[in-house]
């Protein structure tokens, strides 16, 4: 399933859930442990990601709100607007699903031919790898996951990396090999 069905699934999911369990502005904060047990601090920038079907690996802009609770954080997203679009959507997210946002990397000027991009597609970042370099600005991207292949503007892509053990991490290219 490519991003073009998934954001279809997600929007479908998230009016559902919403029209489920609506969260308040004003959620009952549970206490943490102490200070230093806190990852992220209220009104921090973060990505936060879905276990959901079709949006594995989807990493969505948000705010953190609030802790509410040891592991969880109350957040809102950047673009993902409420049922009636009256706010932006806030939802509760276990921190494994969240992270900062990637630090600002050294302006590429061009992107080559099986490099491992993510693409901002939807309100979205996906990981994919440059299949083909079009007239720039343009770039041909290869989801391997849904097996789709879109084009993008150069200022929609950003150079990959992972969070692992609380570090930002670029792939290494001998693993492509």
């Amino acid at each position: 399933m490519g991003p073009k069905v998934a954001m279809q699934r997600k929007k479908a999911l998230l009016d559902l859930i919403m029209s489920i369990r609506k969260v308040p502005d004003t959620t009952q904060v549970k206490p943490i442990e102490s200070p230093k047990d806190a990852k992220f601090s209220k009104g921090m920038l973060v990505e936060v990601s879905s276990d959901e079907d079709g949006l594995k690996g989807a990493w969505f802009a948000a705010t953190i709100v609030e802790p509410v609770g040891k592991d969880k954080y109350l957040i809102e997203y950047q673009a993902l607007r409420t049922e009636d679009d009256s706010d932006f959507l806030r939802e509760e997210i276990d921190t494994v699903h969240i992270r900062p946002c990637p630090p600002q990397t050294i302006m590429i000027d061009r992107f080559k031919k099986l490099e491992e991009v993510d693409a901002l597609f939807n309100d979205a970042w996906w990981v994919g790898v440059v299949s083909r370099v079009n007239t720039f600005p343009k770039y041909l991207v290869f989801f391997k996951d849904s097996n789709e292949e879109l084009e993008f503007q150069h200022s929609d892509l950003r150079p990959h990396q992972d969070w692992i053990n609380g570090k930002w991490v670029t792939p290494s290219k001998a693993l492509k090999l």
